[in-house]
């Protein structure tokens, strides 16, 4: 089974259409950044659009959220008990878990952005053991 404790990078973000067609375009934009570090029990994630200058009328995305979790090997749940977004405290935050070379693939469940469904797929490689 995958261990997630320690802390990890976002290194790539792969996002997609209803249909399954690649979307070039997505809220993180084409330099994801972000961190999320597991400890025994709590996990941190801070993600965003990490480019240093957004192109005009470009808002930058981030989101960060803590909390409880569980990790059974495949799927990933955190009880968000802070966050940036408000209406994520309280609920959960799942995730599926794909190993992949040295990394994982977390995949959310997909969602509306700007009028459009859109499923991310967010790669990430462990930077320090806990």
């Amino acid at each position: 089974m995958i261990s997630l404790i320690g802390t990890w990078q976002l290194l790539r973000v792969r996002a997609t259409d209803a249909a399954g067609q690649p979307l070039e375009h997505h809220q993180y934009g084409p330099e994801p950044t972000g961190i999320v570090q597991f400890g025994p029990q709590r996990m941190q994630a801070a993600t965003g659009d990490g480019r240093a200058v957004l192109p005009p009328g470009v808002k930058r995305f981030w989101s960060g959220y803590t909390g409880n979790y569980t990790f059974d090997g495949q799927v990933l749940i955190t009880r968000v008990d802070d966050s940036n977004l408000a209406d994520r405290i309280g609920g959960d935050q799942v995730r599926q878990v794909r190993a992949e070379g040295v990394g994982v693939w977390l995949k959310p469940p997909a969602r509306m952005v700007d009028g459009a469904m859109q499923q991310l797929e967010l790669y990430w490689e462990r930077i320090a053991s806990t």
